[in-house]
């Protein structure tokens, strides 16, 4: 029986880098579904249940805090691990990001192999529960 594919939405209005951050994963055979800003991301992952967020924190419109506070906030998402993933590293962002229960705090431009392992962290430890 095949295994179902780990399936990630990228939270991010950044083209450019969510377009890499995609085709990367891909690549390690991870479903991607992608979101350009809050609203449409919250949305995608009440109806399509991601078993991993990324997230970015500086976004027009909601930002990453607001998202993530909604997806905590929420029955069908709250479970969802969320790794905040931005330009932004300073302690009082990560501080904010800690108070409302995200799983990782990754800043921007991560390395690909460290992004990998904390994936595979996750998702292990996810599957342990």
């Amino acid at each position: 029986m095949a295994q179902k594919a780990v399936k990630i939405l990228v939270i991010d209005d950044e083209e450019d880098f969510s377009f890499f951050l995609k085709k990367n994963l891909e690549r390690h055979s991870y479903q991607v579904l992608e979101a350009s800003d809050g609203h449409k991301g919250l949305e995608l992952a009440k109806h399509k249940k991601p078993d991993l967020i990324f997230l970015d924190v500086m976004m027009p419109g909601i930002n990453g805090f607001e998202v993530l506070k909604n997806l905590k906030a929420d029955k069908d998402t709250l479970s969802i691990p969320v790794v905040m993933l931005t330009g932004r590293d300073d302690q009082e962002a990560r501080a904010m990001a800690a108070r409302l229960y995200n799983e990782d705090y990754l800043v921007k431009p991560v390395e690909l192999p460290e992004l990998h392992s904390r994936i595979e962290a996750i998702l292990a430890r996810r599957a342990k529960k």
